[in-house]
């Protein structure tokens, strides 16, 4: 199965690249910036980012702090500040809260979720999830003293990185980013930016996080183009090229 994703996902791939590369000449294409969700860091897009410099592409991955929303849209406007023309930004989990935000940053031309909460006016994840029974991991959670939440190794195996290979969880939950937990309950201004720039959604389909029908719900609000992939939350761990092609598909509606 995974050979013939790849079979039909490698002319897209490689006419993307083309495309990419025969309008450089007129500009400058558009800078990809990765945002990553809670519990990880910028190396959550190792195995995407090779697809997309191979089209072509500028890919800056952000390193959030993972503090406050307040804090982690900052840094990512910090970050598109600094980019030399448009920026299309990509949110994975959590991170669609954050460039729901940030996506208000002038430059910005686009917006990818990746299976990503995307809030409404004045909501954030907590607000979203007010309406719905708690999920069944959520009391696997451990908090510090200091209200830092981390996923013991199991639990994160079996929801959070679930259908990856058994190392790859296991380095997974060794290096995971301890996420303050108000970070849940910081919401978002009156304007998403989804409401003004093209939005793309790729939906994990196998997700045991964010349920796929909730994912739908989420593209449907924002008018999204839908990209279903085979996988679970980590999907751009699992797919890399199938989200890398989500991506560059967007970026070529934007350039």
């Amino acid at each position: 199965m995974l050979d013939l994703l790849s079979r039909l996902i490698a002319p897209i791939l490689a006419a993307a690249s083309l495309s990419l590369a025969g309008s450089a000449g007129a500009q400058t294409p558009p800078t990809v910036v990765l945002v990553h969700g809670a519990w990880a860091d910028g190396s959550s897009w190792e195995t995407v980012i090779p697809y997309l410099h191979r089209a072509g592409l500028r890919v800056v991955a952000v390193q959030n702090p993972l503090s406050s929303l307040e804090a982690d849209v900052a840094n990512v406007n910090r970050v598109i500040a600094d980019q030399p023309g448009d920026v299309v930004l990509v949110g994975h989990s959590y991170g669609g809260v954050v460039i729901s935000e940030a996506g208000n940053s002038p430059g910005v031309k686009g917006l990818v979720y990746v299976t990503a909460f995307a809030p409404g006016p004045n909501q954030g994840v907590n607000s979203i999830l007010s309406g719905f029974p708690p999920p069944v991991w959520f009391p696997l959670l451990h908090a510090d003293a200091g209200g830092w939440v981390t996923w013991p190794a199991e639990a994160m195996a079996t929801y959070f990185s679930a259908g990856l290979p058994p190392e790859l969880q296991t380095v997974l939950a060794a290096t995971q980013h301890p996420t303050f937990f108000k970070v849940n309950d910081d919401t978002i201004g009156a304007v998403p930016a989804w409401t003004h720039h093209p939005t793309t959604y790729v939906v994990a389909t196998q997700d045991q996080i964010i349920p796929p029908p909730l994912q739908q719900a989420f593209a449907q609000a924002i008018g999204a183009t839908v990209v279903p992939v085979d996988g679970g939350h980590l999907v751009m761990l699992a797919q890399p090229e199938a989200v890398a092609a989500a991506i560059i598909a967007a970026v070529e509606r934007v350039d």
